[in-house]
């Protein structure tokens, strides 16, 4: 347990930090759940609205470290190419 000032203080920042990256990283989830019932489903336009709203999502996470930005960048190369071949 924390007894200095400080360290309580940190204790209460992380908690806020981490209920604040698990709802970023929750989201990134759901946002690529939607993607891939959106290929499956063989819908172009879908497909294609729901790739622009998750690669903006991962570029927006990873710019504020809740993910690294390689794995950002290998998801949206991975989402990358599971669009075009949906598309193509």
């Amino acid at each position: 347990m924390a007894h200095s000032l400080s360290a309580k203080k940190r204790v209460s920042q992380n908690a806020k930090r981490r209920t604040i990256n698990r709802a970023r990283k929750s989201a990134v989830k759901a946002q690529i759940k939607d993607f891939e019932a959106a290929v499956a489903s063989g819908d172009k336009k879908a497909v294609t609205e729901q790739y622009k709203l998750i690669i903006k999502k991962l570029d927006k996470i990873a710019s504020t470290k809740t993910i690294h930005k390689n794995k950002a960048a290998r998801l949206k190369s991975r989402i990358t190419r599971k669009a075009n071949k949906a598309k193509g």
